[in-house]
């Protein structure tokens, strides 16, 4: 499989890596609008070609899939660009800026019969997927009660930089360059994770964002400081639980880590993801009369780059695929929707 990345900020340096540990793939070109940028990045991960214009690595044609890891507001257009190319896509989230956008993207993925599929990286994480394992094996029962968390520090600690000074964070808390703040940054993953671990989806939210005020007049150049910092959310479940969930950036303390509880009649799950490990715990059977929890080996399971892989060799999409993606979206969208109104709305 040849393969093309497009864009090459620093999550793209984790596709290129990850895909070159992949027998049969093969990373033919880069394309970021920055000539000594993608040149610098195709010498570092050996790539032989470069563009400036994803145009005309379309002309150019010579290859098969595209790993698209462009800013959030750019996925639309170019994403849509390579499909009606023929060429197979695995896209950054979030889909797109709007549930609009990711369902327009969607119809056409599925109308072109090309492998489509969103890199939610938290799939990587074993936990998660022997969680789900569980749950719907009925080892905890009906789950009645979910929380999950995403916490980040990087706006209280420069433990990812200095974000007041790199482009590469301040893009992201600004609405005019494409960002829906930590809602649409984390959100998405916070969804995904704590709706597929509970095999379930959310039904009806209610959501609050806040923006806090981060330099003079919330504003740094270019940049206009004023998308969401923190949001929480209530929410209802299809299959009737009850769900509280939450992200921020101002969590001191934690660099990165998402948290998942699910609570059912018979048992609880606990899954948390960091920067050091990941860790799956249970309390089952005769422990839940003492509130005894026990540690469980997941084991480990394909990365969604080798899933991606193997959905282009079979010609068949799995997920997360685009449909889900837009779905996630839809949930994003009406938060924001919630927050203006204050009232809950269904999905």
């Amino acid at each position: 499989m040849r393969l093309l990345i497009l864009g090459t900020g620093g999550m793209a340096n984790s596709h290129a890596m990850n895909f070159a540990t992949i027998k049969g793939v093969e990373l033919v070109a880069a394309v970021d609008v920055n000539l000594a940028v993608v040149r610098a990045f195709a010498l570092r991960h050996d790539i032989a070609n470069s563009f400036t214009s994803l145009t005309d690595a379309i002309a150019w044609g010579e290859f098969d899939a595209v790993a698209n890891v462009t800013p959030d507001r750019i996925h639309y257009p170019t994403t849509l660009a390579l499909l009606a190319a023929g060429k197979h896509v695995l896209c950054e989230k979030p889909l797109a800026e709007t549930y609009a956008k990711a369902a327009e993207m969607a119809d056409a993925a599925e109308k072109s019969g090309l492998v489509a599929m969103v890199n939610l990286t938290y799939r990587n994480v074993a936990e998660i997927q022997k969680a789900r394992q569980m749950v719907l094996a009925g080892e905890i029962g009906t789950v009645r009660h979910v929380e999950a968390s995403y916490l980040q520090s990087w706006l209280v600690s420069k433990a990812w930089g200095d974000w007041s000074m790199e482009s590469q964070w301040l893009w992201r808390l600004s609405t005019k360059h494409g960002s829906n703040g930590v809602l649409g940054d984390v959100g998405i993953h916070i969804l995904d994770f704590a709706g597929y671990g509970a095999a379930t989806d959310v039904d009806h939210i209610f959501a609050r964002l806040k923006t806090f005020d981060k330099a003079p007049g919330n504003r740094i150049g270019e940049y206009d400081l004023d998308a969401n910092d923190s949001f929480t959310m209530t929410a209802e479940f299809a299959n009737g639980a009850m769900g509280v969930i939450h992200a921020s950036r101002w969590a001191t303390g934690h660099l990165n880590e998402l948290r998942l509880r699910m609570h059912g009649e018979k048992g609880a799950i606990e899954v948390i993801h960091t920067p050091d490990g990941s860790t799956l715990r249970a309390c089952l059977g005769k422990d839940v009369e003492t509130g005894t929890w026990a540690d469980i080996d997941a084991g480990t399971v394909p990365t969604n780059y080798e899933r991606f892989v193997e959905a282009v060799r079979a010609k068949k999409t799995v997920e997360p695929g685009f449909r889900h993606a837009a779905n996630l979206q839809k949930v994003l969208d009406l938060a924001m929707f919630t927050e203006k109104e204050r009232r809950e709305l269904k999905v």
